[in-house]
């Protein structure tokens, strides 16, 4: 805890990833036979600390040390974060953003600040983050944990380490869960969903994304004929007031079925590379992460490696409903990366 605090105290100034840090955090609970007796662990945003799956953590011993930086107020096209001394910092690259919206949440769990931050996912807020800092981020299949966004399209999630966090955070916040012992030995390929193509898609981006997945599993083409809608127009119309129409049901129908041959749908986590603090030109990061969020099916980033000039880039993997622990168990082939040591690039 000490050390969680202290390091806090050093890097936070630079990377600004709290508004708020609790230094008199001690564990909540004297019993040391909790599970997560002492662990520190950081929740997104102001409200975070009243969350499900925070409350939950806490109940099992881990102690909330911290509120992480979200997008401030009239800031639509700007989902990375401001924390309480600034805009919060890539802490590979300082002058480009760390994505979001759970930006505080990622470059805390990056930096080393704390093993494990909560987030949640509307259309790509945990897995962006996670890909563009270099950690894990899971969302949850819609309707798992009790989540505030009526419209159905954020789901809550963690972002940790190591593939280990993602497993603590799911022991401990889904009843009945249990890991999968097996890992998963092949997915289907697809860098840009059947939708996605275009300038927007950087070749380098992909190509760190497909080496990562090949490390890992046997990458298969899709089927004849598969490819996704393209969910754009249906996810704002939900984020409106709308109920899901005829995308959701088209793609949930094909992933389905994709999932009838495969257990997972691997593609890069991002389109492009993490943009500078001025804006992202009119780019989507969120193209190959919200087409789950209209479908509701999980999904996890998984650090991939570095573009050439030192920006992190995410794979990101997604199964069928209900199929966390398959997803934890694939990113646990993966190690985690060092921390980073400097921020230079300002």
């Amino acid at each position: 805890m000490k050390q969680s605090l202290s390091r806090i105290a050093e890097l936070d100034p630079q990377l600004c990833a709290f508004l708020e840090v609790w230094q008199d955090a001690a564990p909540a609970a004297a019993d040391p036979e909790l599970p997560l007796h002492g662990l520190p662990f950081a929740v997104k945003g102001p409200s975070g600390i009243r969350s499900y799956a925070a409350r939950r953590l806490i109940a099992a011993g881990a102690v909330p040390v911290g509120s992480t930086a979200v997008p401030g107020p009239g800031t639509y096209w700007q989902t990375w974060g401001l924390g309480a001394r600034g805009r919060t910092l890539n802490p590979y690259r300082a002058d480009r953003t760390p994505g979001g919206s759970s930006a505080g949440s990622a470059v805390a769990v990056a930096a080393g600040m704390v093993p494990l931050a909560t987030g949640s996912d509307g259309a790509g807020s945990v897995r962006i983050p996670a890909a563009w800092c270099g950690v894990f981020g899971l969302r949850t299949t819609r309707g798992l944990l009790p989540s505030p966004d009526r419209t159905g399209l954020a789901t809550a999630g963690v972002l940790g380490r190591s593939a280990a966090e993602l497993e603590v955070y799911l022991g401990c916040v889904v009843d009945g869960y249990a890991p999968v012992a097996e890992l998963p030995r092949s997915a289907v390929w697809s860098a840009d969903q059947g939708f996605a193509a275009g300038p927007d898609l950087d070749p380098e981006v992909v190509a760190v994304a497909r080496r990562a997945a090949e490390r890992i599993l046997t990458l298969e083409e899709p089927p004849e004929g598969f490819a996704l809608l393209d969910p754009k127009e249906e996810w704002f119309a939900i984020r409106a007031g709308a109920r899901p129409g005829a995308v959701a049901a088209e793609n949930t129908a094909r992933l389905q079925q994709l999932f009838t041959h495969t257990r997972l749908l691997a593609s890069p986590t991002t389109p492009f590379p993490p943009h500078g603090h001025d804006g992202p030109a009119g780019r989507f990061s969120t193209a190959l992460t919200w087409a789950f969020n209209v479908s509701g099916h999980p999904a996890v980033s998984i650090p991939a490696g570095f573009t050439a000039d030192g920006c992190p880039v995410g794979l990101q993997l997604v199964s069928e409903f209900g199929s966390e622990a398959l997803l934890a168990r694939a990113a646990a082939s993966v190690p985690p990366w060092p921390i980073p040591r400097s921020n230079s690039r300002k």
